[in-house]
């Protein structure tokens, strides 16, 4: 009698196990839903470049200003930011990060970090895409409320030892914030925390258009977009600087 008892709460104990991994998401199908929830991968990858405009508010300077962003597949990005009359270049070719001084107008190589953090940005959808091509691994880290928004957890690590944990909202799949350890402008580390909201369809495509950024608890820059355009045609001259 006592072994079929115990075979029969051997047998419970498999069933709960078995139910319980069942129903606990994966990474795989977090990413999964995620790309599903910004469109679709076929609509994803019918994007070839980007192009974002906005208004930007750095609180901690007192200050506001324009800003344009340029993305294009698979790892190309351009920034410029018009602020105070002057106006600064960013540039990631998929390879090195230069910027234009905006006092002499010269041509400058970013440091070493800035790189890093303009390639993995450059990704941009190609991060959920294809992590494996470029060296990325997502680990599922449980769930956690985010302004009131149930939201599972992936811890993102790069092969170059950068890691940012990522909070996905459990209900729509679309991202809410980015949590990562970063440099602010006076190259001290801070916890940076960076949320998305205001979703919108552009073509079929889910786009955030407010994005606030935290560093150490308090708002250091927030922009707005205010236009996307999906497919302009950029060609490769917009990610080079010749100076």
């Amino acid at each position: 009698m006592g072994c079929v008892k115990s075979r029969f709460l051997l047998g419970v104990f498999l069933l709960s196990l078995g139910s319980f991994l069942a129903c606990s998401p994966s990474a795989e199908n977090i990413l999964t839903k995620m790309v599903e929830a910004q469109g679709g991968r076929l609509a994803l990858e019918k994007i070839s470049d980007r192009n974002f405009s906005g208004t930007m508010e750095m609180a901690q300077m007192g200050a506001s200003g324009r800003v344009r962003m340029y993305q294009k597949r698979p790892n190309k990005m351009r920034m410029e930011f018009e602020m105070m009359g002057r106006v600064v270049v960013q540039v990631f070719d998929g390879k090195t990060a230069w910027g234009i001084d905006p006092q002499t107008g010269q041509r400058q190589t970013l440091p070493d970090r800035a790189t890093k953090a303009f390639e993995r940005q450059a990704l941009g959808a190609e991060s959920i895409l294809n992590p494996e091509m470029w060296g990325i691994d997502y680990t599922y880290q449980g769930k956690e409320k985010i302004q009131d928004k149930d939201c599972y957890v992936l811890e993102q690590s790069f092969s170059d030892g950068y890691q940012s944990t990522l909070y996905v909202d459990a209900e729509s799949y679309l991202l809410i914030k980015v949590k990562a350890t970063d440099l602010n402008q006076t190259g001290a580390e801070v916890v940076s925390e960076t949320y998305y909201s205001d979703y919108r369809e552009v073509e079929g495509i889910s786009i955030p258009y407010k994005i606030s950024v935290f560093q150490d608890g308090e708002e250091s820059m927030q922009v707005t977009v205010t236009d996307v355009v999906l497919n302009g045609g950029m060609g490769d001259s917009m990610f080079t600087i010749i100076h």
